[in-house]
């Protein structure tokens, strides 16, 4: 069996995974990930039981227990870029020996599931409304790195998108892959709006926004809105649901986006005390995990 060398995997002299600063005895089996390193400090306060609490950089982490699930709360800051890291090193310490360097025979397969914001980009998703992710399209480009890509991606959908929004050829190709079907029906209930979510690469010109630099396709949010493929619709931008969808789906485990729509760009209203909201969106996932 293949020894993975230092360089590939940096493991911190304490013996915590690099970035994540976590041990793997640290690490619970259903995770919640947060944009947010403040919002780490909200959801561990429900727990009846803090186990362990790390911090590096923007990842901070806290494990514990509500009622009788044992859960880790993690930032992940904003962007495809950071779940590159944490989904990685998530499934490192489920599934690689960090004293031997080999993969694991048995492979652990964890629940990984987003809570974060995002804008509307259909005029009758109200502001305030939950928001699950069915489907991500990746305008990263972050999954076309990896082997395998195709196998986990809706190849006609994301042609069939490509050939609607005219996409330019100087961008990344984008990906689209589905959620874990397992997890989302546990999750999501009537509250929740299902959709197709863009996790962008920027918070401006990526999600057409125009400050002093000019976007390279101002009708972009239009053909998005107009986008359809068979009964399913483009409802809401984010920055990190492809990235997790889709490495979740290449390394085994189950992966989830519920989002609260804290602006509509259609009907350009928002909410910038969205927090109350929020904490309901917490409490309801927490209960269904």
């Amino acid at each position: 069996m293949s020894v993975i060398e230092p360089s590939e995997l940096i493991i911190n002299p304490d013996g915590t995974i690099f970035h994540l600063h976590l041990k793997p005895e640290q690490l619970a089996e259903h995770v919640i990930l947060v944009g947010d390193p403040g919002r780490v400090k909200m959801i561990a306060g429900f727990f009846e039981q803090i186990e362990s609490e790390t911090e590096n950089r923007e990842f901070v982490s806290a494990t514990g227990t509500y009622g009788s699930k044992r859960i880790t709360v993690l930032s992940t800051g904003i962007g495809t870029d950071n779940i590159d890291i944490v989904i990685n090193e998530l499934d490192a310490l489920a599934n690689i020996d960090l004293h031997t360097r080999q993969i694991k025979n048995e492979r652990k397969s964890l629940s990984i599931i987003r809570i974060g914001t995002s804008g509307g980009l259909q005029g009758d998703i109200p502001v305030n409304a939950f928001l699950a992710s069915r489907k991500a399209i990746g305008f990263d480009g972050l999954l076309n790195f990896y082997e395998r890509r195709e196998e986990v991606s809706d190849i006609a959908f994301e042609e069939s998108f490509k050939s609607f929004v005219q996409w330019n050829k100087l961008l990344p190709s984008p990906y689209v892959v589905e959620t874990d079907l397992d997890l989302f029906n546990k999750i999501v209930d009537s509250d929740f709006i299902s959709g197709v979510t863009i996790s962008a690469p920027g918070f401006y010109g990526p999600q057409g926004r125009e400050l002093r630099l000019k976007i390279a396709d101002p009708l972009i949010n239009d053909k998005i809105e107009a986008f359809r493929f068979g009964d399913q619709r483009i409802t809401n931008y984010e920055m990190e649901c492809s990235a997790i969808y889709g490495l979740s789906k290449l390394l085994g485990h189950k992966a989830l986006t519920v989002c609260i729509v804290i602006a509509n760009r259609v009907s350009k209203r928002a909410n910038e005390d969205y927090k109350p909201v929020m904490v309901k969106l917490v409490q309801k996932v927490l209960d269904r995990i």
